[in-house]
C-alpha cells in the first residue's frame, strides 16, 4: 500500500506539479483496481472519487472533488485556467471554455493536459481537458482552448 499511495502520489506531482500528490491523496486513500489487469483504476477519498488513472496514458482524470482539493490546497499546482466571471456559470454547467474568456493560463499547459477551470475568486467550475497550449490560448480570440469533462453544477 505505501508503494502504490508514494507510485500515485508522484504521478500527481509530474502531471499537476509538485507537491500536489500529497495534497490531493492523503494517507486514508482507497484504491479500486480492475479486474480485469489488476492496475489501479480509481482513487477515492470517505467515498468519493477524487481521480480515474487512466489506462492509455498513466495519467489522472480528475472528479470534481479531486479538482476543489487541489485548488483548496493552494498547493503551487501548475493546471489551472482561470475565465471570466461572466461566464462562469456556462462552464460550470458543462460548457467549453473559449480562448477568448480565458484571463490567466498557467505558462506550463500543453494541449492534452488535464486541467481545472477556475473563476477570479478561485472557486473550482470544472474539469477537462487542454485543446490548445498555453500561448495559443493566449494568442487566440476565437475556438474551443479547454474540452470541459465535468462542470461542478452538472448532475452526476
Amino acid at each position: 500500500m505505501e508503494g502504490t499511495l508514494r507510485r500515485i502520489r508522484s504521478i500527481a506531482d509530474y502531471q499537476f506539479g509538485k507537491g500536489v500528490g500529497l495534497k490531493l491523496f492523503p494517507e486514508n486513500v482507497e484504491m479500486l483496481y480492475s479486474k480485469r489487469t489488476g492496475r489501479i483504476r480509481y482513487v477515492y477519498l470517505n467515498g468519493k472519487r477524487l481521480a480515474t488513472l487512466r489506462p492509455t496514458d498513466g495519467l489522472f482524470s480528475l472528479s470534481i472533488a479531486g479538482a476543489k482539493r487541489i485548488a483548496e490546497s493552494n498547493a503551487l499546482a501548475k493546471c489551472f485556467v482561470t475565465v471570466r466571471t461572466d461566464v462562469s456559470e456556462f462552464i460550470a454547467e458543462g460548457g467549453d471554455v473559449f480562448a477568448v474568456h480565458v484571463v490567466y493560463v498557467n505558462d506550463e499547459i500543453r494541449p492534452k493536459d488535464e486541467v481545472i477551470i477556475i473563476n477570479d475568486k478561485g472557486e473550482v467550475l470544472a474539469v477537462g481537458k487542454t485543446i490548445l497550449s498555453s500561448e495559443e490560448i493566449k494568442a487566440f480570440k476565437k475556438g474551443v482552448a479547454v474540452k470541459v469533462r465535468h462542470g461542478c453544477l452538472q448532475e452526476g
